[in-house]
């Protein structure tokens, strides 16, 4: 009797470690092919620091955008690109705490697809600071997500001469931020760098802008500084307003659209602006 009791348990516990491992392997497995679709925690700090405080925040955690903070500019027109997209308020929402802006195959007139282009023009305008927004763009031939900056007297002086300070752009499938100001010296004059990193994760892009330099970074790691000339480059020594949006084809990322990845979505988990104390 005895014997047999120990081959009894032993029986047992070599069974019990074989549906262990199993529900641990099929429990990593499940894992691996269906990652969670809330996003991640932000761990970000809001406190001031020593030489920035905050000014000025949407942290997009209401039902619906404030537009207080944002117009929604609309149409068609190609905005300047041959973009593809009919921009419209109905592309934005907000979900889990994120400004969610949609592009969708949809016709709207003579344009193909549908998205949304948010500005703060005339409601909040910044002259100098820190400027940055916590983004996970989305990633496909044709799409170009942008978080970026216009002179606020951009009704009144054309472009380039308003000044344009491009904060975030991506295009297509590659992993390369761009980061790009441009301006008017007896033409349009541009300056800028880029990076690598994994666009279809959330980041930090920031830009930190006074009378002398304007630097990009990503996850606060500077990848590039452009100086700012006093003669020739007042454009960026006066207020600039903020502005996102989700272009679909254009001349930068061509014409050829991945349809079968729409609808698509840039997320903004926030939006914060601080100036020097």
């Amino acid at each position: 009797m005895r014997k047999n009791r120990n081959q009894t348990f032993r029986l047992t516990v070599f069974l019990f470690s074989i549906c262990l491992f199993s529900f641990c392997k099929k429990s990593t497995e499940q894992g691996a092919n269906n990652p969670p679709v809330t996003p991640p925690q932000d761990t970000t700090i809001t406190t001031a620091t020593p030489t920035y405080q905050l000014i000025w925040s949407d942290e997009f955690d209401s039902s619906v955008i404030n537009t207080n903070n944002w117009n929604f500019e609309t149409g068609g027109n190609g905005w300047g690109n041959h973009e593809q997209e009919y921009y419209q308020a109905a592309n934005a929402d907000i979900e889990n705490g994120n400004l969610v802006i949609t592009a969708k195959k949809e016709s709207v007139g003579s344009n193909g697809y549908t998205s949304s282009r948010m500005t703060t023009q005339g409601k909040k305008e910044f002259f100098y600071g820190k400027v940055e927004a916590r983004i996970r763009i989305p990633v496909g031939q044709g799409f170009w997500p942008a978080f970026w900056m216009l002179g606020s007297d951009i009704n009144t002086v054309p472009w380039p001469a308003c000044g344009e300070t491009d904060i975030m752009e991506h295009i297509n499938t590659d992993s390369v931020i761009y980061g790009t100001a441009h301006w008017d010296d007896n033409g349009h004059v541009q300056d800028g760098g880029n990076t690598t990193s994994s666009p279809s994760e959330y980041h930090v892009y920031t830009v930190e802008w006074d009378a002398d330099y304007i630097k990009w970074s990503i996850d606060s790691v500077e990848y590039h500084q452009t100086g700012i000339n006093a003669t020739t480059m007042g454009e960026f020594r006066a207020p600039f307003f903020i502005l996102l949006n989700f272009a679909v084809g254009g001349d930068w990322p061509g014409q050829t659209i991945d349809d079968s990845l729409l609808p698509a979505k840039m997320y903004v988990d926030w939006v914060r602006v601080y100036q020097k104390k």
